[in-house]
This record gives structure tokens, sequence and C-alpha cells, in this order.
């Protein structure tokens, strides 16, 4: 293993992820770009890439037939007839898709952790793909196809690097997961490889040889060039899709950027994008990336949550059952190292539906410690407090504070000195509910790298000593959950 010092730059990066990570997909992916220089050569070379690997080959045909390509057109059986009917440039695009699928998701030596990240920027890479091919859709087949291509790849680099696994990358994906505002997470990054990502997936694609476009699409994102304004845009709209909530006005000043350059309203471009997700799911299953469909969420439910977020506040009562179906998750994963996302998530079900509370989340300390700002959020409001939900350690005698120093749990009856502070917009701070709340260190080890937290806000209800000691006793699970998942 290299030493930390040897982790430094995008070059380093891109000649051991090309000539050491992933020398058979690079290759692959050379051979195939040189392809497409001359069709009639190509056709038996083509065949003989991929006819050696029956599962890639059942794939690329299982593609080929799917409604996207094959409109009515007969049944092919071989890659060679596909591509006589459908040209040769759309399927030697599928198969660098299907090749590319196959090499970054099957890759089982992963960390669950890492593939779970994989798996999430691989699905949104396909999906933008797909919002791009749609906005190119009155264009002709080879243009389309180079596009979907182009934004397919358009973060091959950071996606690469994911799928080396190692200690190296497990240590990044642990410090990442520790650090929650993306501009603190961008700087870990070039710290620990001494590149960002975007010069990674420069460097993969111009070693690759991964086609003008891309290269020009990577170096010079803000070029007026349409189809490189399609494939900024739709890489944009995908992450927005992924993370409704992350930045609701952006994701807004994208749709309109996108409809603007298609000469199309904002609400019939919502509609080719709920079209345009649910043939992105089905192409994702002919794919045989089945494992990508919960990381493409379902568009049209998320446009409905964005037109409504409103919504009538439920009164949850406490839940043993759920408690204890929770507490036997947690415990399932403290016998078996399990996901730190996955033991937050679980804790955070078990808090809302089974002590029964308006919202709760978990919130994280800054790199600095000043200040405790929101990873997940549940339940009433919750769009609005991931939002604006800060907490400033000012006072050293605070609740947070105190929770943070003596690493206990704290019930607070009535609100404190802490305030939550707005990060967009507006001057005035809201306070806590008087109604009070409950806090919980979130610990690895000794160290506190952040709070659980719940209230009862909207429906202004106290809570009694039993909900205290449930809710303590899913913080304390979780955490001993966290340290064997770190180890």
């Amino acid at each position: 293993m290299p030493t930390k010092q040897n982790h430094k730059g995008a070059d380093y990066w891109t000649k051991r992820i090309s000539d050491q990570e992933m020398p058979a997909l690079c290759s692959t992916v050379r051979d195939l770009e040189k392809l497409a220089k001359d069709d009639v050569s190509s056709l038996s070379l083509l065949g003989r890439s991929v006819m050696h690997d029956n599962a890639l080959t059942s794939r690329i045909l299982r593609v080929a037939n799917s409604a996207i390509y094959n409109k009515g057109i007969s049944h092919v059986s071989t890659v060679s007839r596909a591509a006589v009917v459908l040209g040769f440039d759309t399927i030697r695009n599928i198969c660098l898709t299907a090749r590319l699928l196959s090499s970054l998701l099957d890759n089982r030596n992963l960390s669950d952790s890492v593939f779970q990240r994989l798996l999430r920027l691989m699905g949104q890479s396909f999906h933008a793909a797909m919002i791009a091919r749609m906005m190119v859709n009155d264009r002709d087949e080879s243009l389309r196809e180079e596009v979907f291509i182009a934004t397919l790849l358009y973060r091959i680099g950071e996606s690469a690097f994911w799928s080396t696994g190692g200690e190296f990358v497990d240590a990044l994906d642990q410090k990442l997961l520790q650090t929650p505002e993306q501009k603190d997470q961008l700087a870990v990054i070039r710290a620990e490889l001494g590149a960002s990502f975007n010069q990674l997936n420069q460097g993969i694609a111009r070693s690759w040889g991964l086609g003008e476009l891309l290269q020009n699409a990577l170096n010079n994102p803000d070029e007026r060039m349409p189809e490189i304004r399609c494939i900024f845009l739709a890489d944009k709209i995908s992450e927005s899709i992924s993370q409704p909530d992350k930045d609701p006005v952006g994701f807004q000043k994208r749709l309109q950027q996108a409809a603007d350059l298609l000469g199309i309203s904002v609400e019939e471009l919502n509609l080719r994008l709920v079209h345009c997700n649910k043939v992105t799911h089905k192409l994702a299953v002919d794919y045989g990336a089945k494992e990508m469909l919960e990381y493409i969420p379902n568009t049209e439910k998320i446009f409905q949550q964005l037109d409504s977020p409103e919504e009538e506040t439920v009164c949850r009562q406490p839940d043993e059952t759920v408690q204890l179906a929770k507490l036997r998750e947690l415990t399932g994963f403290a016998i078996n190292k399990t996901d730190f996302n996955q033991i937050m998530q679980t804790a955070l079900e078990g808090i809302f539906n089974g002590v029964g509370v308006d919202r709760c989340g978990v919130l994280l300390l800054s790199p600095n410690r000043k200040s405790l700002q929101p990873r997940v959020v549940f339940g009433d409001d919750a769009q609005t407090m991931k939002s604006n939900f800060v907490i400033e350690l000012t006072d050293s005698k605070s609740v947070f504070s105190t929770c943070i120093q003596q690493k206990q749990p704290q019930w607070k009856a009535q609100t404190g000195t802490a305030q939550l502070v707005p990060q967009m917009g507006g001057d005035s701070a809201e306070h806590l509910p008087k109604e009070g709340f409950l806090i919980a260190p979130l610990m690895v080890e000794s160290k506190v790298l952040g709070v659980f937290y719940a209230d009862r806000h909207a429906s202004a209800r106290r809570f009694q000593q039993t909900d205290f000691d449930a809710f303590t006793h899913f913080s304390q699970l979780a955490n001993v959950c966290f340290n064997l998942s770190m180890k």
C-alpha cells in the first residue's frame, strides 16, 4: 500500500486507476472508442470484444430489443445484427454502457458504505444520461448517443475512484460521512487526493480517449454550446432529484434553465422528466443494474412533494411494537457490521415512529466544533428544518454544549439559550420549541460527532420519562453500532 504522501494529484490517481485498479475496463473503453472510426471493419471486432462474456452479451441484446431502441423492429439475437439494425454508434454505446455498469457495479470487494456511495453515484449518472438524451431528442441519433455517453461518463473519475476500494478509499468515505457541509467535503477530498474529483474526471477522460464532447464538457462546463449545456444541466437536475431537499431553490433554477434551453414551459419539462424517469427505471433493469433503482427516485413523487410541501400534522403516539422492531434491527447491526447511514436511518425511524415525535434528526458538529448542522431530518417541516436548523454553540452552559461535554443525553423541558439560526434569508432567529426537546450524543468510540435530536414542536405535546428513556435507548444502541461499523 503506497504511503499517504503518494496519494497526491490527478495524474497519480489517473495512472493508478488505469494501470492497476481497472486496466480491463480502461482497455475495453479505449478499444470501443477506437472502433467508432471505421464501421465496416469494426463490426467483427465489436462482436469479438463481448462474445466471450455471455452475461454481458445478454444485457446488450436485452437493451437493443428494449422499447427505447427497438421501435417496432424485429427482434435481434446477435450483437452484429443489432449493429446493422440500430446503427453502429448506437450498439457501440450500448456495449460501452453495459461494460461500464458491469465493471463498476459487480465489484463486491467494497465495504458496504463505499458500495452504497458508488451505487448512488452511478444511479445519478445513469439518470442524468437519460435526461440529457431526452433534452436532445429532436437531434439525430448519433448526437443523442454521443450526449448520452458523455453525460454517463461525466463523473467517471469519481466513480472509478470509489470502485477501487481498499483502506484509503474506506477512510475517505468515513471522513466524508462525518463532514456534513459540501464545501467542507470538497476540501477533505482535495487534501486527501491532492486533486478534486473534477480534475480526476478530466484526467480519466483524457487518458482513456473518451471523446471530444465529454472532454469539452468537463473542461468548459459554462460553454454555451447546446450539447454541453444539456450535459451540465442534466447532471445538476439528476443530482437535485436525488436530493430534492438539499437546495430546492437551486433545483427550480436548473429546471427553468433547462426549459428555457428547450424553448418549453417548466410544466412541460416536468412532464418530460417524469416520462424520462419511468423509461430510465426500465432501462436500468434491462442493463442488469437493478441495484441502482433505489438511487433513481420517482420523479413524479418528488414533484408532487415540492408542489405541496404542507402536510397535515400527524400526532404520533409512542408505539412499543415499533420500538422493539427497530431495536432488534439495531441489535442485528451490532452483530453484523453495517453501514453508518443505515444505522442512523434505523435509529431515527425508531425514534420517529416508536417514541412518537413530530420531528427528529441527526445534527453533526461542524469541523471547528462551534455549531451543529442537520445531516438527516425526519418529520413535520423537515425540509425547512434541514435548510435552517443550525445550533450555534456560543454558550458553554447551554444544554447542547452540556450534552457534548458530558457525553450524556439531555431532556430540556423548556427552551434554553441556544437558537436556531436560519442559513438562507430572513433576519429573525427561530427559538427552540417551548414544550422542550430531547438530545443525546452521537459518538464513535469516545469522540462526539454530533447529537440525536427530537421534539414535538407541531403538536405542542410534552415529553414523559418513558419517552426520554426510549429515546436514550435508541441513541445508546446506535452508538454501539457506530463503534462496531468503524472497526
